[in-house]
């Protein structure tokens, strides 16, 4: 046993405080399931948060020394591949299902569920949202749940769960039995996107994140053209029960083994992956030193609580979740019968999806890679990718209703929103540190995701069936609305990186000498920390 000094350092008003502790020879410090997330850093000079314990990682390190480890970039090209082979397969596969199942409805609506279950008025517009209820009761407990829980665990039971009440929805006899198991999957499937947010932040780099985001997220355009072949196999079964109703049973069945897959094979974090080497763990972590926002933390921080609702980016984060899924909420619903309306029938109707589904991904791979490409220009890619949405939906409203093809056109171009969303997903985790504070600011923005998918459907009025003049016009007017918020949150954070440089360059080494080894796994919050620079990606060269 060795006695050692934790130091805290006072920072913009936090008190200097040193508490002395017993710690084991540090050959003898093995992450558990556990983390060890309360093993104190040593005199060298570890910096942690105001309540005393940093993050995971530092059950890997000894010291802040140790975290800038020599590799070489062959080692580091073939552990990067490694692990996004063990993480990047499994939540592609899961956001197709989650993307495939929230369009089952707009399935089941062409199949016949409503007449089946008599359907009237805007009940049909209320099942659509009902399935966010569920998502907006539950997304503060599913967030502090995924802190404290093993997060790949965590992942995989929820998915079985969705997969399960989708397959209760075949046994629906009314709307109330319907609504009630729409809110129950809803607040399953709550956990998803948070979850894949804190997983890429905890395994890649600021610069890494938006690809990575990007690759999950495309499988949202696999999800729609995969929904569509399904629905068209699933449209062609002739068996003793309605359409509808093998659609809910075959897909909630495919969620329920994806489950069980994740539950088994996901990595929780990179302190205790089995595939990695004690090694390969060390070099994982290492990468994120520069991120400055750490692996995790399981701790629950009240202060951190505190300070995100006290920051600006947060309620900008949420308007943005809600301008940014009002044209999701209407489109994932509606736009099967607005295809249909075209002229098309049922069946060809479900295969109309799949070039949409494809030019989603196409749009995404191409925003992320360009955003890879072209440096600090994220807020930039954002506005620009939504220009084809904004020309889509004015076209889809004017055009005259005899140009089918137009319209199926217009109707496409409504798409690449997806691929702006995923910039302004990875704007959310570049900018948000402390484990505690990314966890509460990724559950505001996915109660504005949910607001958004709540109100989007009401734009659809029954009476303007299959043309909907208003549900375009809702869209129309969030996207703009999109774009005023991404440009004030640019220039706000443009200004943040100014102050902090400011006073940076006031200390000792001025910007160069910023030490990020010592603050790399402190679980410092973005305003504790001030060798944290804000990510605005738009006309902004950072020194690094």
């Amino acid at each position: 046993m060795r006695l050692f000094t934790k130091s805290v350092q006072a920072e913009e008003g936090l008190v200097a405080e040193s508490t002395t502790y017993r710690i084991k020879d540090h050959n003898d410090i093995k992450p558990s399931v556990a983390h060890h997330e309360g093993l104190p850093p040593s005199k060298a000079g570890w910096r942690v948060s105001r309540t005393g314990d940093g993050d995971t990682a530092m059950a890997i390190f000894f010291t802040p020394d140790e975290v800038d480890e020599p590799i070489d970039p062959e080692e580091a090209r073939k552990l990067e591949r490694k692990i996004d082979y063990m993480i990047l397969p499994y939540l592609a596969v899961c956001y197709a299902f989650f993307y495939i199942d929230k369009t089952t409805l707009s399935y089941a609506a062409i199949f016949g569920i409503r007449e089946d279950l008599n359907l009237a008025g805007t009940q049909y517009n209320w099942l659509s949202s009902i399935f966010y209820f569920g998502f907006l009761v539950w997304a503060f407990p599913t967030n502090f749940l995924m802190q404290r829980l093993p997060i790949g665990k965590y992942l995989g039971f929820n998915i079985f769960m969705w997969g399960f009440f989708l397959m209760l929805q075949a046994a629906s006899k009314n709307f109330a039995t319907l609504a009630a198991l729409r809110a129950l999957a809803g607040a399953a499937e709550a956990c998803s996107d948070p979850s894949f947010m804190l997983i890429t932040s905890m395994w890649y780099t600021r610069k890494q994140q938006p690809v990575r985001i990007g690759i999950w997220y495309t499988a949202n355009g696999l999800g729609i053209a995969g929904g569509g072949l399904l629905g068209y196999g699933i449209g062609n079964i002739k068996g003793s029960l309605p359409s509808w109703k093998y659609e809910f049973l075959i897909i909630g069945a495919l969620c329920c083994v994806w489950g069980i897959v994740m539950f088994i094979m996901l990595p929780d974090s990179p302190v205790t992956a089995k595939l990695l080497t004690q090694r390969q763990r060390r070099l994982a972590i290492e990468r994120l030193r520069e991120n400055q926002t750490g692996v995790e933390n399981k701790h629950l921080k009240a202060y951190q609580v505190r300070e995100a609702f006290m920051d600006y980016k947060l309620y900008l984060f949420f308007i943005l979740g809600v301008v940014g899924n009002i044209p999701n909420g209407g489109i994932s619903n509606f736009g099967t019968i607005i295809i249909k309306g075209f002229g098309f029938s049922t069946l060809v109707t479900t295969l109309m999806q799949v070039p949409y589904g494809i030019f989603i991904c196409i749009s995404i791979l191409v925003c992320v890679f360009l955003n890879d490409r072209f440096k600090n220009r994220r807020c930039l890619f954002i506005i620009l990718f939504l220009i084809p949405n904004i020309c889509g939906a004015f076209s889809l409203r004017f055009t005259p209703a005899d140009r089918k093809v137009g319209r199926l056109i217009s109707y496409y171009l409504t798409g690449p929103y997806n691929a702006a969303f995923v910039l302004v997903l990875s704007l959310q985790t570049a900018n948000t540190a402390g484990h505690t504070k990314k966890v509460v600011t990724n559950a505001v923005l996915f109660l504005g995701y949910c607001t958004g998918n709540i109100a989007g459907p009401f734009f659809y009025k029954t009476s303007q069936s299959p043309t909907y003049p208003l549900g375009i016009w809702s869209m129309i007017v969030s996207h703009l609305m999109e774009v005023v918020v991404i440009l004030l949150l640019w220039f706000l954070l443009a200004n943040e990186n100014k102050r902090r440089d400011r006073i940076q360059s006031e200390k000792d080494g001025g910007l160069e000498g910023r030490d990020l080894d010592a603050t790399a796994f402190s679980d410092m919050t973005d305003r504790e920390n001030l060798k944290y620079v804000q990510c605005t990606f738009l006309f902004m060269k950072r020194q690094r």
